[in-house]
């Protein structure tokens, strides 16, 4: 085991891999811009290097910097957190090369996972089963059209190198197809550096459905259960459970299975998620991606099967057995994730926090990576904490937020609570029976008389 971790990245993942790190004895250092020096996670590292001070928003980016970080404090092994350089290839093959340890899986898994054409059609010769769509990147509006009348429409047109959300529109008929192409591509080009793109049959009514695996250094991959993520805003995820309230035992079965199989088809090491779309009424379910990095809505898993995944990734990554095993979960979990933003529209409200009351009692978790006095910048995501719940049923586990929500106290920047509090007394989302539109549906305006 190595004795010294360094975490590049920032925020509530940076000071929940050091805490775990420190937990288990290691070392800890910290990388900063000079936006985040005032931030907990950078106190509370054993050591902190400050990076990037010219641009804010790339100096978690920063592979050069980063690097030379880990060689001036002496640490083995680099945990990449989620976003920024988390599924980056070169950046886990450059760890490798500079003789430090990647807590992650290989160049080569990200790489198979990281382009989602090469991913489906993987997934596909797996036995994984994958939406109706097109095998190659579609180079042309024309060609774009001739897949989706093939297909049938909805189509969904997807950014290859995109993910989080992110390149991807919904086109209902011929009418929308060459002006919602030409956004995705643009938007592809810029913000991933590949405007490749392909098409996919767009399902109107579904839930968004990941497992959470584990590949261990003996070649085995571990399925520690599913966790719904339907509640989105955006096609960006805003708040999670586990188990899924809608599933059966036979088809949550079957989805580990897939699950288990797409590691197996990519020898993954360590943990990593597999993103399905689910629907209830047909009971059929699709890859959707693979996150080759830790989520963000890992504590649910955690609560309900009483492990820590960190501590696992960490076991893994020096070549030990984390000791984990498949179980059912025990309750059941919520995660809702405190965003600085305007609670109606969901724009970003950044802003210095004049106070900061986290809520406790039984069965609450918060993961921060904010607190009083620290300033949430524009530069950043804004997610400034999550709030996780774990309760012996979803009754209660919805019983729990509900009180934790009313008592979280945020100042300053502008905060989500509000529509957390809504959420949880929404009857569509209480009953369990909700899919990806849930949200829109909650902000569509009413009509007009």
């Amino acid at each position: 085991m190595f004795e010294s971790l360094l975490v590049a990245n920032r925020g509530e993942i940076a000071r929940r891999v050091i805490r775990t790190a420190r937990e288990m004895g290691l070392r800890t250092v910290a990388v900063h811009s000079e936006l985040d020096a005032d931030l907990p996670f950078v106190a509370e590292a054993d050591q902190a290097v400050l990076i990037g001070g010219d641009a804010p928003a790339q100096a978690y980016r920063d592979v050069a910097a980063i690097l030379q970080a880990a060689k001036d404090t002496g640490a083995q092994a680099i945990h990449p957190g989620y976003g920024f350089l988390s599924e980056n290839a070169d950046f886990a093959a450059a760890v490798a090369d500079a003789g430090l340890i990647w807590v992650g899986p290989s160049p080569s898994a990200i790489t198979a996972m990281g382009d989602k054409i090469a991913a489906r059609n993987l997934m596909a010769a797996a036995g994984v089963p994958v939406a109706p769509g097109t095998e190659d990147p579609v180079g042309t509006a024309a060609d774009a059209a001739a897949a989706a009348g093939q297909i049938g429409y909805p189509v969904m047109i997807k950014a290859s190198a995109g993910g989080g959300g992110m390149g991807m529109a919904v086109v209902d008929g011929a009418e929308q197809l060459v002006a919602e192409y030409e956004k995705v591509t643009a938007f592809a080009g810029r913000m991933f550096g590949d405007a490749s793109v392909f098409v996919e049959r767009y399902f109107p009514s579904v839930r968004h459905v990941e497992v959470q695996i584990l590949g261990l250094p003996d070649g085995r991959i571990l399925a520690l259960g599913e966790r719904d993520c339907s509640v989105q805003r955006r096609n960006q995820k805003v708040a999670e459970e586990t188990p899924c309230p809608v599933m059966d035992p036979a088809t949550r079965e079957q989805l580990l299975q897939a699950a288990r199989d797409a590691g197996a088809a990519v020898s993954y090491r360590g943990a990593g998620t597999v993103e399905f779309l689910f629907s209830p009424g047909t009971k059929e379910f699709f890859f959707l991606e693979m996150n080759t990095r830790l989520q963000v809505e890992h504590p649910i898993t955690e609560e309900v099967l009483g492990i820590d995944l960190v501590r696992a990734q960490l076991l893994v990554a020096a070549g030990e057995d984390p000791g984990l095993a498949e179980a059912p979960p025990t309750g059941h979990a919520i995660e809702l994730r405190i965003n600085a933003e305007d609670p109606k529209r969901f724009l970003p409200g950044p802003g210095v926090i004049t106070s900061w009351v986290e809520p406790s009692g039984d069965g609450v978790r918060v993961d921060s990576g904010y607190g009083p006095g620290t300033t949430v910048t524009p530069a950043y995501d804004s997610l400034m904490a999550k709030l996780i719940v774990h309760g012996a049923d979803r009754a209660q586990a919805l019983e729990r937020a509900a009180a934790a929500v009313a008592g979280f106290q945020i100042a300053g920047p502008k905060s989500n609570l509000a529509f957390h509090a809504e959420l949880l007394t929404n009857p569509e989302f209480v009953s369990g029976a909700y899919d990806t539109a849930l949200v829109a549906r909650m902000r569509a305006r009413p009509p007009k008389n």
